[in-house]
């Protein structure tokens, strides 16, 4: 599959493949308190971000995983990425994240639905896995939302973790 012509539209969104070009978009909005839940924290520099989207676009090509550039329909605004890891599983991971200034609108389920679609649709899978901070209620009612239940609790050293089963959508 040509994974670089992949477009998935939502009522609100488009997601399309991560390019160079929208790094600095993504480097701009990442921060301290946006990873406060997430398994990583912000890239200490440029030069260090260079480095992970450089990995990215490698992961793309070999078909790992998928890193989508979330954008207003409207108005092409970044708003954020939404993750498919493990692409070539039969139970892929699901990532999200929002830009601080745009959450509580609704952006983040309408991406990870509209991720979970593309892949129920498009992929050999049978579900998906979406871990997140016990503490992050916002990704826990994403989930939850796509018919997820918890079935792993972990303690990690950022924050205490559960992963939810999403079944596919049909």
């Amino acid at each position: 599959m040509n994974w670089d012509n992949i477009e998935i539209r939502s009522f609100r969104l488009i997601l399309k493949p991560f390019i160079p070009l929208d790094s600095d978009e993504i480097f701009r909005h990442i921060t301290p308190t946006l990873t406060r839940y997430m398994s990583w924290d912000p890239p200490k520099n440029r030069q260090a971000f260079d480095e992970i989207w450089h990995v990215w676009l490698d992961h793309i090509k070999n078909g790992r995983e998928l890193i989508f550039v979330v954008r207003n329909n409207n108005n092409n605004e970044f708003l954020g990425i939404v993750g498919l890891h493990e692409v070539q599983s039969e139970k892929p991971e699901l990532g999200i994240w929002i830009r601080e200034d745009r959450h509580g609108l609704g952006f983040g389920q309408e991406a990870v639905k509209s991720i979970a679609n593309w892949a129920s649709e498009n992929l050999r899978i049978k579900s998906f896995i979406y871990p997140v901070a016990v503490e992050n209620f916002a990704s826990r009612k994403i989930a939850e939302s796509l018919g997820g239940t918890p079935y792993c609790y972990e303690k990690k050293h950022k924050y205490d973790s559960i992963t939810y089963s999403i079944p596919k959508i049909i």
